[in-house]
Parts: structure tokens; sequence; C-alpha cells
């Protein structure tokens, strides 16, 4: 039998320091909010007004579509997650049904994702902070936010587990005030300093829906997988969660219903009161609605809002990657000092690691000013490592299906549609992998990524790496 990388323990044990187990300090409200965090990423509040750009009011379709195919990658994630509690993360599930090589390859892989996209949530926080202080150099706050967030990561999970929770909350304050502000402004046509009049009118008129043809539609794709990027948050706190058979389940079965509120609705209304032309492709349209409604204070609130969803994003970024490097010392894919854990429970040493990388990371401001451009590069090339992970979930299933259809019979949480719609869903993500490559600069990204895999399955041969016989996977026929 193959093994997986995790302890075993029971459903209700509490890691303790001494046998390196991760704490289950993860309440249910922590849990939720987590993952309504992960669903409103850097790529709503920032990216959204590129997305409108490029798609025109069809951008409503783009993340429609996405969030539907979306819910069955978390699904099937689910229920891998729920047939063994032994699985950590779903990282274990692909390296138990897929094999080592294909864990190492993902968990690396993962954590550059984060690594990248902890540098562009940094990016965009020192941004908005020139919103108010355009003099100072983006580098000062970037590297100040990102000092902040390795310190707090250092404490105890709970900690992390409160950050993000109040995070969550302003994220989502901010969302539905914005939504109701303007449905206020559709109800009483209110007509901005610009001449436009706020109206749902704005969704269906000429020119609006595809603007720049279906070219413009599949390229608006690319920035919406990176909006996405997190939700599968929720399969690497698996780990630290209380009760994850109660709290895992109610979090993915609410993608749907956030989708639907925190995305499509507040473009909806977005576009219905500052109308679609006039949404600025290299800001954030959640300020510029205020700022075209002649409310500039509100304004500097939402950016005041929308600084600290970046720095939230960041925060869930750094946390996630610290703990895959922890699950890959486990299974020794990586040095064993990664597997240490300090006095709070935390994998100090994977944090510090992935802490530098990003710092040097953070090195492009020197190089590249524009925010906006180096928010493009970090997005695409997140955007490619978040499809290949939803694509490694959705293999491990197809592969558990048919190596272990007994725990299939057994779940209570089972993936809607099964095996074919994993495969459909599957087909669809390299669907959208290939729009990539229709526009220049998220091409570039595309071609060269080809090399870190490579790099990878090199890397893995040449250290032989082999998991530690710790546990076993259920049986697999």
């Amino acid at each position: 039998m193959e093994k997986i990388s995790s302890h075993p323990d029971d459903s209700s044990a509490v890691g303790h320091d001494s046998s390196g187990h991760l704490q289950r300090t993860l309440d249910n409200r922590h849990i939720q909010l987590i993952s309504i965090g992960g669903a409103i990423g850097t790529g709503l509040f920032m990216g959204s007004g590129k997305v409108v750009a490029l798609s025109g009011t069809s951008i409503v379709l783009v993340y429609a579509i996405l969030g539907f195919f979306l819910f069955f990658v978390m699904r099937a994630m689910g229920e891998l997650l729920l047939c063994d509690l032994r699985f950590k993360s779903f990282a274990d599930i692909v390296a138990a049904y897929l094999g080592p090589r294909a864990g190492f390859v993902l968990s690396w892989s993962y954590w550059l994702s984060w690594s990248v996209a902890v540098v562009g949530d940094v990016v965009v926080v020192a941004g908005f902070f020139q919103y108010w202080y355009p003099d100072v150099p983006a580098w000062m706050p970037a590297f100040f936010t990102m000092f902040l967030l390795l310190g707090l990561n250092m404490l105890a999970v709970r900690v992390f587990g409160e950050v993000e929770f109040w995070f969550a909350i302003i994220k989502i304050a901010a969302i539905v005030l914005l939504i109701l502000t303007a449905l206020f402004m559709i109800g009483t046509s209110y007509t901005s300093p610009n001449g436009v009049v706020a109206s749902f009118g704005h969704m269906v008129e000429p020119q609006s829906i595809l603007p720049h043809g279906l070219s413009g539609f599949f390229a608006g794709f690319q920035i919406a997988v990176f909006s996405f990027a997190g939700t599968e948050l929720i399969g690497t706190t698996a780990a630290e969660a209380k009760n994850p058979e109660r709290t895992l389940p109610k979090a993915i079965n609410t993608i749907p219903w956030r989708i639907l509120l925190f995305y499509i609705l507040a473009l909806v209304c977005i576009i219905s009161v500052v109308s679609w032309a006039e949404v600025p492709a290299n800001r954030s349209p959640f300020v510029e609605l205020f700022l075209l409604a002649g409310f500039p204070a509100a304004a500097g609130m939402i950016n005041f809002v929308v600084l600290t969803s970046a720095a939230s994003s960041a925060n869930s970024g750094v946390y996630s990657g610290c703990r895959m490097l922890f699950g890959l010392a486990l299974r020794k894919s990586a040095p064993a000092l990664f597997g240490k854990l300090s006095a709070l429970s935390v994998p100090v040493w994977s944090l510090l690691f992935s802490g530098v990388f990003m710092l040097i990371g953070l090195a492009l401001l020197f190089i590249i000013p524009e925010v906006m451009t180096v928010f493009t590069l970090i997005s695409t090339i997140s955007a490619i490592l978040v499809i290949f992970t939803w694509s490694m979930i959705l293999a491990a299933y197809i592969a558990y299906r048919r190596k272990n259809p007994a725990a299939h019979q057994r779940s209570s949480f089972k993936l809607p549609g099964g095996v074919p719609m994993a495969v459909a869903t599957f087909l669809f993500l390299i669907f959208v992998l290939g729009l990539l490559a229709l526009r220049p600069d998220t091409r570039t990204a595309l071609y060269f990524m080809p090399l870190w895999f490579l790099f990878l399955v090199l890397a893995y041969n040449r250290s032989k790496a082999s998991p530690p016989v710790t546990a076993t996977t259920p049986t697999l026929n």
C-alpha cells in the first residue's frame, strides 16, 4: 500500500508540539470566514476593473461559469478530505492516489503559487497606500506589510484565525455597503458628475456585453481565476480545524452563494452606477464607484477596506505556503528542518524560508515600479499554478473513485455528478489554461511555466524522495 504524509489521529485529536502535530484550534467561525475571505480575493477588488475592460458586462457570465465549475472542484476536495481524516490537505490526497512524485510537484507548485500571490497582494497594498501618499515609494509600504504578516504568522494558529475572521468581516461589510449604496443610487437615478445616470440598463446597452468580441470575453478568465485563488484554502486548514466533518461541508456548500453575492451582484451594481466604459482598468472599480459618484470621503474608506482585503489575502498566502512546506518535510520531500514546530505549534522554519522568498520577490518593485504591470505578471503565474492545483485535485478524485470505491460508497459528502462531472470540470480547466495564450501580457508566463514543472520532476528524481512509514492510506483495490 502507498503511504501518506500525515500522522494518524482520531477525529477529535488535538496535536501536541512534542509529537510534531499541528493543533486543531480553528473553530467553525474561523473556517467559515476563512473560506469566505478566500473567495473574496485581491482579484475582485483590484483586478475586476481589467476584466470589465476586457469582457464588458459579460464579466458576470465569466464569474458565473468559473464559479460553477469551481464548486465541483471544491466538492471533490471535500469528499476526498472527509473520506479519511488522516489526510491533512489535498496535497496528501494527491500523493496517496497519484503517487509521491505528483504530491511533490503539487506541493511545491502550490507553495510557489502562494508565494507569488503574496507578492502580488503586497504590491497591491502598496498601490492602495499610494492613494493617500502618492509620493511614497511603493517598496516602503510593501516591505512593511510583509514583515508585519510574517510576524503575525509566527504566533499561534488561532491568532491567524482571529485575524482572518476580522479581515473577512471587514470585506463582507464593505461589499454589502457598496451594494446597498449602489442600489440606492440606481433607485433614485443618481447622476454622477460626468453625466452617467445610474441604471441597470448599463448592463445591456449597445457594445457593452462583448465590447472586444469573444477574444475579450475569453481573456477575462485569467484575472477571474486569480480572483478565485484561495477558495481551496479550506483544504489546507483541515489539519487545524475542529470538527472537520461539520465545518468543511458547510464552508464548501456556501461557495455558490458567496460567488452570487460578492462577485456577480457587486459587479452588476458597479457597472450599473458607473457604466462599463467608465470602469478603470488599472484601478479598483470599488474605489472608483464612490469617486465618480462624488463621494471622495467614502472612496477613501473603501480604499482602506480594499487595502485590508489585499493584506488579508497575503496573510492567507503566508499561512498556506508554510503549511504546504511543513507537509513536504513530513514526506521527506523538503529539508527536515521545515517539519519542526515552534512552541506555539507553528512551522517556523517553513515560514521563514517562505518569507525570504517572498521578500526577494518584492525586489520586482525596484525593477518595475508600475503596480499594475507587476500585478498582471504575478497574477498570471498564480493563475497557471492555481489551475494546475485544481486539476490535480480532480485527477486525484478520479483515481480515488477507481482505486477505493468502498470509501466513496461510505461517503456522506459525495461530489454531485461523480466522475463525469469531474472529467467535465477537468476539461474546462484545460480550456481556460489555453486561453492564457490569447494575450501577450499572459502568454509569456504560460510559455515559461513548463520549465518550473520540468525542474520539479528532475528535482524529485534526483532526490529519490520517499514518504516516511507513518500511516497507510485506505486500502486501494
